[in-house]
């Protein structure tokens, strides 16, 4: 009898070479199908669980409408093996941008190492998150930096399915064109997809060299149905 394949594993077989070129190309990338049913829907039924350490009501606070909540330290298993497994794929994209925009800045190999420069930084409050949307839901172009210290790429995941369980509630990411007006792109990933993209800017060539593009993500209103996303960023919050 063959053994099970965890999440961790499925995350290493991945083609990172294809899925980092897309990323450091393009700043955001679509992975299909990481997440399967049955643990999007333990995300979902777990919403109401003493799991979260705060919930934001989202037109409270002028982000939109919607609410979400933070979860607390420990995580579940499935949002640490997510958080362990990506991290250590996704870095050199991460030093890569910094190198090309000049930046004297390095991050280290393992999340674990990520972890602590957050901690010493002050920042030691959990980021992951489940966001709930219904009828008219949105939320603003925002990002997600929580303190000084911050690692440049970030990651959602749907855990319904568009134009099944919901429809409208695309994902938006707003790319600030220097000299130009925004440029939006519009995703609307499947329930257990993986959407990386970047939390504060990414890298552009020009005829000069590289130069820098900010970049915001946010989620179009929701015209029917409930939406469900997991949110993780790989630095931790101050509050």
């Amino acid at each position: 009898m063959e053994p099970e394949h965890t999440l961790k594993d499925h995350i290493k077989n991945l083609d990172w070479d294809q899925i980092n070129n897309t990323l450091h190309d393009k700043g955001f990338v679509i992975i299909k199908k990481v997440l399967d049913e049955k643990n999007c829907d333990i995300l979902i039924n777990d919403y109401e669980a003493d799991a979260y350490r705060k919930t934001v009501n989202m037109e409270r606070y002028r982000f939109g409408y919607g609410e979400y909540k933070y979860y607390k330290y420990p995580l579940p298993a499935i949002i640490s093996d997510l958080r362990e497994g990506v991290y250590p794929q996704i870095v050199p994209v991460a030093n890569k941008w910094m190198a090309e925009l000049g930046i004297d800045k390095r991050f280290p190999q393992t999340h674990e190492e990520m972890k602590q420069l957050s901690h010493k930084a002050g920042q030691t409050k959990p980021t992951a998150l489940i966001l709930k949307y219904a009828k008219g839901g949105f939320n603003t172009l925002h990002q997600d930096l929580y303190g000084e210290v911050y690692f440049p790429i970030q990651m959602v995941f749907m855990l319904d399915q568009h134009n099944s369980d919901y429809t409208g509630g695309e994902f938006v990411i707003a790319e600030q064109i220097p000299r130009a007006q925004s440029k939006a792109n519009v995703l609307t990933p499947g329930m257990g997809d993986m959407v990386l993209f970047t939390t504060n800017f990414r890298p552009v060539k020009g005829s000069k060299g590289y130069y820098r593009v900010n970049m915001k993500h946010g989620v179009s209103p929701v015209h029917s149905g409930k939406r469900h996303s997991l949110g993780i960023i790989f630095h931790d919050a101050l509050s």
